[in-house]
C-alpha cells in the first residue's frame, strides 16, 4: 500500500503552515491507470460522488425514459435546496403520484440562503425536500414504482438497492467490500480509488443508444453538464467549475472530500481523496488535474476561487495561501 501523498499546502507568514494528504487516480478509455498519486487501491466510501452510477439502474431499467435532461442533472445532484431545487423535486413526486412523506432521506435545512430565510421568516421547517439528496431519492422512489417494491426503499436488501449495488459493482470492476449508511440513510458502497476513477472513465466513454446502460451514462452525464445549477447550486465548485468549462465536463464532490470528473472528449475519469475530509483541498485538487489535462482554463474566475487561493482575514487583508503541493498534478 502507498501512503497519501502532499495534495494541497496552507502557507502563512513565509511558513508551511498546514498540508492536506490524498490521492488521486486518473484513468484511460480502457479503465486503466494513466496517472495515480497516492495510493490508487485505497479503498473508500464515494458517497455523494457516485450519484451518477446509482442513477443507472433507473435510467437502464426504462423507468426513467420519460425524464428530462434537467431532471436527470437532479437526480445526480446534491443539491442547496433552492428554490429550483425544491420545486422540480416537489413536482416531480406530484407527477408520480407520490408526496414528501414517501421520502426516506430525513429533512435538512437548506443550504440556499434565500430558502432558509423564507422559511425562518414564515416560521417553517425544514423537510425532506430540501434535503440535498431529494432529487437522487426521487429517483430511487421512480425506480421503485418500477419495480414494485415495498415503501422502505433505503433498506440494503429492497430491490431498489440492490439494483444500485449490482450496477457500483460493474462500473467500477471490483466486488465491493461493503457499505457504509450515508446522510441521507441511504447505502453507499466502498471502492478503490481506481474503482471509482474506472466508473467515471466508463461514464466518459458511453456512446447514446449503444447498449441500455452506456445510453443511461451518456444521458446522466449529460444531464449535469447541460444543467450544471441542478447539480449543486449558486456559489458551488460543482456548478461553477461544469459552466466554466461550457458543458464539456461533468465534476462531482462528495462528502468527506471526494471529487470525481467524467471528461467525455478526453474519455478520461478521474477521482480524489482527501484523507483528512477537508473539501477545500478536494476543490484544489480537481481543479489542478483539470487544468492539467487541459480542459479547464487555469485563469477563469471559477478556477482562481478555489486553486491557489488567498487566504484573507476578516478585514481583508491577504494572510496566506493554499497552493497545489510539489509533486502533486
Amino acid at each position: 500500500m502507498t501512503d497519501p501523498v502532499a495534495v494541497a499546502e496552507l502557507w502563512r507568514g513565509g511558513q508551511l503552515e498546514g498540508r492536506h494528504l490524498g490521492h488521486a487516480v486518473i484513468c484511460g478509455a480502457d479503465g486503466g491507470i494513466e496517472q495515480a498519486w497516492g495510493d490508487p487501491a485505497a479503498v473508500i466510501f464515494p458517497r455523494s460522488s457516485c450519484k451518477m452510477v446509482q442513477a443507472l439502474p433507473l435510467m437502464e431499467s426504462g423507468a426513467g425514459r420519460g425524464l428530462t435532461a434537467r431532471q436527470l442533472g437532479l437526480v445526480c445532484a446534491s443539491h442547496n435546496a433552492a428554490a429550483i431545487h425544491s420545486q422540480a423535486v416537489t413536482a416531480w413526486l406530484a407527477d408520480m403520484g407520490l408526496g414528501e412523506v414517501d421520502l426516506r432521506c430525513g429533512p435538512q435545512e437548506p443550504r440556499d440562503r434565500a430558502e432558509r430565510d423564507r422559511l425562518i421568516k414564515t416560521d417553517s421547517s425544514p423537510c425532506q425536500i430540501h434535503n440535498n439528496c431529494s432529487g437522487k431519492h426521487a429517483g430511487f422512489l421512480m425506480l421503485n414504482k418500477h419495480l414494485g417494491g415495498h415503501a422502505e426503499y433505503i433498506e440494503a436488501d429492497h430491490p431498489v438497492q440492490l439494483a444500485v449495488k449490482a450496477a457500483h459493482e460493474e462500473v467500477t470492476g471490483e466486488t465491493s467490500a461493503g457499505y457504509g449508511i450515508d446522510g441521507c440513510s441511504a447505502p453507499n458502497y466502498s471502492t478503490s480509488l481506481h474503482g471509482l476513477a474506472r466508473a467515471m472513465a466508463f461514464f466518459a466513454t458511453a456512446q447514446e443508444g449503444a447498449d441500455a446502460r452506456q445510453d443511461a451514462a451518456f444521458k446522466l452525464a449529460r444531464g449535469m453538464m447541460g444543467f450544471p445549477e441542478m447539480v449543486a447550486g449558486e456559489g458551488r465548485a460543482c456548478t461553477e467549475l461544469m459552466r466554466a468549462m461550457n458543458g464539456r465536463v461533468a465534476v462531482k464532490t462528495g462528502a468527506e472530500a471526494v471529487f470525481v470528473a467524467i471528461i467525455p472528449e478526453l474519455k478520461k475519469g478521474i477521482a480524489v481523496k482527501i484523507v483528512d475530509g477537508g473539501t477545500r483541498a478536494a476543490e484544489l485538487a480537481i481543479a489542478a488535474l483539470l487544468v492539467k489535462l487541459g480542459v479547464l482554463a487555469a485563469e477563469h474566475p471559477a478556477t482562481r476561487k478555489v486553486l491557489n487561493t488567498v487566504e484573507r482575514n476578516r478585514r481583508g487583508i491577504a494572510t496566506g495561501s493554499l497552493r497545489v503541493a510539489d509533486g502533486f498534478a
